[in-house]
């Protein structure tokens, strides 16, 4: 048996009982020997203990092992002494059997105790006593504290439980099945409960970036890791004077209107969390001043000269690939730093085939909940709708959002609670449509924001596709062989990048042009 002297309990002031004296005395549990660690501050008491259990227990050798500590409420000194002990004590499992008695010491002593005990530093097991019932006749308590595999199995089962609730609120309640996303889920689990450091979220638009956001403030809540609001910053509405405001606050009468005094989404963020949305908008006076703001906890409201103090955990989420718009200048490379400790890029709809199936099942509940009505699927229409979901050419541009939108409509028009073929093929019809007017607009905005000459309709898809491909391409030639990937293996000259060249120079364009 190894255990300290109880500097208070084993003088008896307890109606006489004295742990370390009683424990010698328990029926069955022959103690052969005890190692009693005390401070040399107790020395007398010490022997007197030792006196005792030498006379109502002949048969227990007891070896005084002084230990002194400075500080016995010094978990540094107290492990670090203990660790010693155990290192240079020489146990032999082969012949002997430990047990180290919890009862006396410090509770910090008891937590080393413990620790040894649990990383196997000290091959024993615990042993806590207590006094009898006061008045009764009855013995001293004595438990054996069995750390064996069953229990720990037990309680492993009880944390592996608690996971997968939290996995469970980070999925909305899907029972997702794409291994890359569970994946990934798993790992945003195990940050959020461990770290208070900004998380960076990044995706496609409609991927989910917002309501992951909020799911990751929830199990924070749920596991007291913050006790403030979620304070959602749209950042693509931050422009032009109010900006600074809307963020930082500002005093009263600092823009000469009576009235105007506001705290700022960074004051109304403190002790919770700040969700600063589409960051990728934000313009590079407003990145400064919220860097500062992050890293400190410190920061001026506008007109003041009082600095406030708001302490809040950042989740920011962008749809454009940050490390771009640094090259590009447009966004602070010390705020990506910051931002970028714990980044979680979630995969776009088209490559989680595997979860539509459940997602269509999860934005009909949701349907359901919103109309009031019990709806369901014709089993022709399912199909069809399966398949149009999970085809390689349906993109989802919009992700879930159009998604759960389309399921929504469905939903809605249901005659009778039931959704049709006709029905699915009308909403297949609006889908493509829908898409292939985005894609126009959008292949004509980005063409007329490169050349001032006018190109025709047949040619401007292509034209919006070799600046995508020149945009996401190191070089003239490394772009030249993404285009040409096909023809290149059926000529002699694989001259790529003048290729190129005199294509863009056909509408007045060059490398540098749509590059920088």
């Amino acid at each position: 048996m190894i255990g300290f002297l109880g500097t208070t309990l084993d003088r008896g002031g307890r109606g006489g009982w004295r742990p370390t004296v009683s424990l010698c005395q328990e029926d069955g549990f022959a103690v052969d020997r005890l190692e009693l660690l005390f401070d040399y501050k107790f020395n007398r008491l010490a022997h007197e203990v030792k006196r005792q259990i030498e006379k109502v227990s002949p048969d227990t050798e007891v070896l005084l092992q002084r230990m002194d500590l400075s500080d016995p409420w010094d978990l540094e000194e107290v492990y670090g002494k203990l660790y010693d002990f155990a290192q240079n004590y020489g146990f032999d499992e082969d012949r002997e059997r430990y047990h180290i008695h919890l009862t006396t010491g410090t509770h910090v002593a008891q937590i080393c105790w413990f620790l040894l005990s649990e990383s196997r530093h000290i091959p024993a097991a615990l042993i806590q006593t207590a006094p009898p019932r006061k008045g009764t006749e009855e013995p001293a308590k004595f438990d054996l504290i069995d750390l064996d595999l069953s229990r720990y199995d037990a309680i492993q089962k009880r944390f592996d439980l608690q996971t997968q609730e939290y996995g469970n609120l980070l999925k909305g309640g899907i029972e997702t099945r794409n291994s890359i996303y569970n994946d990934l889920i798993s790992r945003i689990e195990q940050v959020t409960s461990l770290s208070d450091a900004p998380i960076l979220i990044t995706g496609e638009t409609g991927v989910g970036k917002t309501e992951m956001a909020a799911r990751i403030y929830e199990m924070k809540l749920q596991r007291r890791r913050v006790k403030g609001r979620f304070v959602h910053v749209n950042c693509a509405t931050l422009r032009g004077d109010m900006a600074l405001p809307t963020l930082f606050g500002q005093r009263r009468g600092y823009t000469g209107i009576a009235g105007s005094e506001r705290a700022g989404l960074l004051r109304e963020a403190d002790g919770g969390v700040l969700f600063l949305d589409e960051i990728d908008t934000l313009g590079m006076d407003e990145q400064s001043l919220l860097l500062q703001a992050i890293e400190t906890g410190r920061y001026h409201p506008l007109g003041s000269d009082a600095e406030v103090t708001s302490r809040f955990q950042v989740i920011a989420a962008a749809t454009r690939d940050l490390a771009t718009l640094v090259a590009e200048n447009k966004f602070r490379i010390d705020l990506l730093s910051r931002l970028n400790m714990w980044a979680f890029h979630l995969p776009p709809l088209r490559n989680r085939i595997d979860d539509i199936e459940v997602n269509m099942r999860h934005e009909m509940e949701k349907a359901e909940k919103a109309i009031g009505n019990r709806i369901g699927f014709n089993a022709d229409a399912a199909e069809t709708w399966l398949r149009f979901a999970r085809a390689s050419d349906t993109g989802w541009p919009g992700n879930f959002r159009d998604f759960g939108g389309a399921i929504l409509r469905l939903s809605t028009l249901a005659p009778r609670g039931r959704i049709t073929l006709n029905q699915v093929y009308e909403e297949i019809d609006r889908l493509r449509q829908g898409w292939a007017a985005a894609q126009t607009d959008a292949d004509a905005d980005l063409v007329a924001g490169v050349t001032d000459l006018d190109v025709d309709p047949f040619d401007i898809p292509q034209l919006a596709n070799v600046i995508r491909v020149c945009r996401a391409s190191k070089s003239l030639s490394d772009a030249g062989r993404k285009l040409f990937s096909v023809s290149l293996q059926q000529r002699n000259t694989k001259n790529d990048s003048d290729r190129l060249r005199k294509y863009l120079t056909r509408y007045g364009l060059s490398w540098d042009n749509i590059t920088n």
